[in-house]
């Protein structure tokens, strides 16, 4: 599934965040905070506002033809560093080199941001603006970079050529290389109010049953609730997967992907951890969980997941591999004191 920046209905939480970014100086920026708050969302908005030609303090006009460019993906003063993979995902248009290796089947599209783009990056700054106010550099998932790659933008990102702004994005700062964060001034995205987050997935189409229990399904991320719902995921399908697995009934799950599945695995095994030394649940309701769990039986589950977790992108065999997960959490939660 694709996404572009006019996808969804604008997350109201974003507003504070994107015009007290645009009233800021400095020429490198971080935006960092979990999954499903709105990153990408945020940092699309405040390059178009960067870029447009008559932006105000809400931000872009949307009318311009710098504005316009960019919502057809080619502005000219605009470098996207991202994973070929959700290039691919989000219509950005990749390279032409690696397009054409692609597309002749040479190699697959990574999943990290490669050297070879971060050393286009380099080269498109040192160029001439087309004749807006700045060139920009957006970079998400920054964390997709490895050292090499990071290394390569490190004498840019502390001296950018011209009037050149960075735009990292990343939800797992933590994994970026200190002297790429010593490089950026920081905003980190706030959670927005329980209330707020289920409003505005509401606004998207969702009932109101769906948008609580996908809200909590999905920790409190609503953008991460939102795409539970565009891939087809349902409040009663979503309550019935404690019990299932605890019956060692893998069938809500076989049209999952692994990681997902080793991701869904570990909330339940987390929420029935939680039941078990006597505190709330965060995923799923205390009433669709089973009840009496072992707390090492869950204990030595939760190892295993972790393991699984290492290897969840790249299965041997995905079939297999769900086979085993549901066989390890029937047992862990089967298992009694």
């Amino acid at each position: 599934m694709t996404e572009t920046a006019q996808s969804v209905k604008p997350a109201p939480w974003l507003a504070p965040a994107l015009q007290g970014l645009l009233l800021q100086r400095g020429h490198a920026w971080l935006l960092q905070g979990p999954s499903g708050l709105g990153q990408y969302r945020l940092a699309l908005e405040l390059v178009r506002g960067w870029l447009c030609w008559q932006a105000s303090e809400q931000g872009a006009c949307g009318q311009c033809a710098s504005c316009r460019n960019f919502d057809l993906r080619s502005h000219a003063d605009l470098c996207v560093l991202m994973p070929e993979t959700q290039m691919l995902d989000k219509d950005w248009p990749l390279h032409e080199k690696a397009q054409k290796e692609i597309d002749e089947k040479a190699r697959k599209p990574s999943r990290e941001i490669r050297v070879d783009a971060a050393r286009d990056m380099v080269a498109f700054t040192q160029t001439t603006r087309s004749g807006g106010r700045h060139k920009v550099v957006l970079i998400y998932p920054a964390e997709r970079m490895n050292h090499i790659t990071a290394n390569t933008i490190l004498k840019t990102l502390e001296e950018p050529p011209g009037d050149t702004r960075f735009l990292l994005v990343s939800e797992a700062a933590h994994l970026l290389l200190p002297t790429l964060r010593s490089r950026c001034q920081t905003h980190a995205l706030t959670w927005p109010p329980v209330h707020v987050a289920e409003q505005w997935l509401r606004d998207q189409g969702l009932d109101g049953a769906d948008a609580s229990v996908l809200l909590s399904a999905a920790g409190g991320r609503p953008e991460d609730a939102w795409l539970m719902a565009q891939s087809g995921l349902k409040a009663s399908a979503w309550l019935a997967l404690p019990k299932a697995v605890a019956r060692g009934d893998a069938q809500g799950l076989l049209a999952w992907a692994p990681a997902q599945v080793v991701a869904t695995l570990q909330k339940i095994c987390h929420d029935c951890w939680r039941v078990a030394v006597g505190a709330t649940p965060r995923f799923f309701p205390s009433q669709s969980l089973p009840a009496g769990a072992c707390l090492s039986a869950l204990n030595q589950w939760s190892k295993e997941l972790t393991l699984s977790a290492k290897s969840a992108e790249h299965p041997f065999n995905a079939g297999l591999m769900l086979e085993a997960l549901v066989s390890q959490a029937h047992l862990a939660l089967q298992a009694r004191n």
